[in-house]
């Protein structure tokens, strides 16, 4: 299986077909939250409308600059992840979308304790060791994916801990811009490609129950 993961496009579908431009063997895209620019439902459809042409499956979750239409729209398309797990080719896809309280008032914003409830809600009677993707928009806290400008890791503290409880094949992330790069948590992989409106991607290519990824550029 071969992922593609953009985070923080931004309305930009500009980038999202250059992309595709050069990937040309993708199974699956992971959306990591932020589709859109402080937009609703019609600004999501046609973000995945650009995606839909390349003939992929597409799951992801809602971000900080998501209002809420776009996860409705999402849903009605069976490709929101946001407190659910689908499972696609063998593996579970799980995810929670929002980011924690900003700096500046963003229309998707949870508690810390509110992230862990969907996540317990999306793994529900999952089994332990069952192969997992977790698919978010906040990075886990204490890694290279949530260290702000200010030199401070902010991410979620409930999101490590799933990871350290659950121990995915690896965590998919963005909403820290400058926190672009590929980390660990124990075995898990942690990926936030960085913004795709800055031209950053992720790829990712899952066989035999092991994962590799890369961070990519246009």
């Amino acid at each position: 299986m071969n992922i593609l993961a953009f985070t923080d496009i931004h309305g930009d579908a500009l980038s999202i077909e250059r992309v595709f431009k050069h990937e040309r063997n993708a199974d699956l895209v992971l959306l990591l939250g932020d589709i859109t620019s402080f937009g609703k439902r019609e600004a999501a459809e046609k973000i995945i409308a650009v995606i839909d042409q390349h003939n992929v499956q597409t799951l992801g979750v809602q971000g900080n600059c998501d209002y809420d239409g776009v996860a409705e729209y999402m849903r009605e398309r069976n490709m929101c992840l946001h407190g659910r797990c689908i499972l696609w080719n063998g593996i579970a896809f799980l995810g929670v979308g929002y980011s924690l309280p900003c700096p500046g008032r963003t229309p998707g914003e949870i508690s810390d304790h509110l992230i862990a409830k969907f996540l317990a809600s999306a793994a529900g009677e999952l089994s332990p060791g069952f192969p997992t993707i977790l698919v978010t928009h906040e990075p886990p806290f204490d890694t290279s994916a949530d260290f702000a400008f200010t030199d401070e890791h902010v991410g979620s503290r409930a999101i490590r801990s799933f990871i350290e409880q659950r121990r995915p094949l690896a965590c998919f992330c963005g909403h820290i811009h400058e926190g672009a790069g590929i980390d660990r948590i124990g075995d898990t992989l942690v990926i936030n490609p960085g913004p795709l409106r800055r031209g950053g991607y992720g790829w990712a290519r899952i066989e035999a129950g092991s994962i590799e990824a890369d961070i990519r550029s246009l």
